[in-house]
């Protein structure tokens, strides 16, 4: 397993790394910091084909969330059918809710291996003996970013970004929790609401020290994974509503 991972996960992103380092030598003006960012655009354009399904489904879920209620409602004595009558509207929808579980599963190695990268390698020596045989050895990259911050070090203003980013990136893909109904005390709904609320508020504070205390790469790399992911939902959300104002359209004029 460790040979699998090392072979077809760690090595390609470390020598894809390595590459973009090289463009140090026609650029010299680009730093370490730069780098992280542009790798991190690169692995998410070659994950997106697999994420974009994934937020999809997430927001086409936000959207049938009514139905999925009223069916919760309706048949909260009869679990079975509830269960028959969810998957209906699922198959109804196109919605595979198991996608976001695949794709988490696909990715958790991919990101593993990108902070063992960031974390363990830094930029300021190359293994030589991880290299293809076509990439080339890079100059030494400056790792202060924009002159600034050294991506080398620990941060709190890239600590206090990234805890930021991830805030925004949860408060618009995670929908508001429900208000709770008076006199309702359903266990479900009060573990979806904490789960909620802890996923936004809580996870960017673990985020913060996390990037506080490691290398500050790290925490560029999940700043600008986050924004990504933003962009990702709104350019999602953006789709489907013209998708939807398609059909309406062509319902009108049948």
């Amino acid at each position: 397993m460790h040979y699998l991972y090392t072979t077809f996960i760690y090595n390609p992103l470390y020598n894809g790394l390595v590459l973009l380092m090289n463009t140090a030598k026609i650029a010299p003006w680009i730093d370490a910091g730069m780098i992280v960012i542009l790798f991190t655009i690169v692995v998410r354009l070659i994950l997106f084909p697999l994420s974009k399904k994934a937020a999809r489904t997430q927001v086409i879920m936000k959207t049938v969330e009514p139905e999925m209620n009223a069916l919760k409602e309706k048949y909260k004595d009869d679990k079975q059918t509830q269960a028959v009558k969810m998957m209906e509207l699922y198959k109804e929808k196109k919605i595979n809710p198991f996608s976001s579980i695949l794709l988490l599963f696909i990715q958790l190695p991919i990101i593993i291996a990108l902070y063992r990268i960031f974390y363990s390698t830094g930029f300021s020596t190359v293994h030589t003996e991880l290299l293809y045989g076509w990439v080339p050895i890079p100059p030494v990259v400056s790792t202060m970013f924009l002159g600034l911050l050294d991506v080398s070090k620990k941060s709190i203003i890239l600590a206090l970004l990234a805890a930021l980013s991830q805030y925004l990136q949860i408060s618009i893909s995670v929908p508001k929790p429900a208000a709770r109904k008076e006199g309702s005390s359903k266990f479900g709904e009060d573990f979806a609401r904490n789960m909620q609320l802890q996923m936004k508020y809580v996870f960017p504070v673990m985020i913060f020290f996390i990037s506080w205390n490691l290398a500050g790469a790290l925490a560029i790399y999940w700043i600008t994974s986050n924004l990504f992911m933003i962009a990702q939902e709104l350019y999602i959300r953006k789709q489907i509503q013209r998708e939807n104002q398609a059909k309406a359209t062509e319902v009108k004029t049948a």
